[in-house]
Parts: C-alpha cells; sequence; structure tokens
C-alpha cells in the first residue's frame, strides 16, 4: 500500500474526527453520570489524614479545591493516579480513598506508587455516600469560593484537570 500526501491527510482528518466525537461522547457521559448533589456548596470537612495530620476544607477558602474519590482496588484510580498527583503539586487537592482498608494499608499504596498527596481514609464509604459518589475515580472542583463548578467521573487527563482547577480559581 502506498501513501501519498492525500492519502495521509484524508487519515488524518478522520483520526482527528473521532478523537473529537470520543471526547464529546466521553464528556457527554461524564456529565450524565455526575452526581446530583443537594448543594453546589463544599460542605465543611474536618477529618484525619492518613499520615495522621488534621485537614480541614476550611483552610482552603480563597483557593480552588479538588475533591478525588479513589479505591487502591479500581484500575482505573491506579491510572489517573499520577495526573491527579501532578494537579496536587501546583493546587489544593484532597483525596478519599474509599473502603481500600487501614491507614498503613493506604500510606503504603501511596508511597509504593510515588503518591504524595492528601489522603482520607474512608473506610465505610461514608463521605462517598455524602457526596453520592457513583462509580471511581470521581473528582468535584470546587472554585475559590467554595462553589461546584466540575465534576468528573471517570477518567480525566492531566491537562483536563489543571485546566479546570485553574479556570476554577479565576
Amino acid at each position: 500500500m502506498t501513501f501519498n500526501k492525500a492519502t495521509l491527510k484524508k487519515w488524518l482528518k478522520e483520526v482527528l474526527i473521532i478523537g473529537v466525537l470520543a471526547l464529546i461522547i466521553s464528556n457527554a457521559l461524564s456529565y450524565f453520570k455526575a452526581p446530583k448533589l443537594e448543594s453546589q456548596q463544599l460542605p465543611q470537612l474536618d477529618a484525619f489524614l492518613v499520615d495522621g495530620s488534621l485537614y480541614s476544607t476550611a483552610d482552603t477558602q480563597g483557593k480552588p479545591l479538588l475533591v478525588h474519590f479513589w479505591a487502591s482496588w479500581c484500575p482505573t484510580c491506579k491510572f489517573e493516579a499520577p495526573n491527579i498527583q501532578s494537579v496536587s503539586e501546583d493546587y489544593e487537592v484532597i483525596t478519599i480513598a474509599v473502603k481500600s482498608g487501614s491507614n498503613e494499608k493506604i500510606q503504603n499504596y501511596l508511597n509504593e506508587h510515588g503518591l504524595s498527596y492528601k489522603t482520607i481514609n474512608d473506610h465505610e464509604g461514608t463521605l462517598a455516600q455524602k457526596f453520592k459518589v457513583p462509580a471511581y475515580p470521581t473528582t468535584f472542583i470546587y472554585d475559590k469560593n467554595g462553589t461546584l463548578k466540575f465534576s468528573e467521573v471517570g477518567y480525566t487527563s492531566t491537562l483536563g484537570l489543571k485546566l479546570r482547577v485553574w479556570w476554577s480559581g479565576h
């Protein structure tokens, strides 16, 4: 099979169209799967992190916040973890490990995967229920005033997450 400019151009156009359609479909699915929260305001959350330190959403006032629900047994969560890590290096991030074992087990998981983001252990899934999390991973992005701006169910790219958090800060 010989490739000329016209054939290559046609293939690239089709790949681009398929990519744009996949992006539109994934965003539509995420929108329909997004949890229907009772309030669009960030709830006050005071909890101990797996490292033993105290975390409070009150400390994030005036900054956008990414709240990420995940589980150690979730394959998509493992795949997305480096994206969350990257965002946590530039923005406020709190992650919630749902039904993933003891604090020690979760801390070991984080260490083994080179992850250093703040993590709350949601042993029984109480916080996941409060946020009406339908599946893992689920991510909420609140603006600097604590108002929900975005929610995502499933995998999201680093660039997509960073742009949404950045947008929420302006």
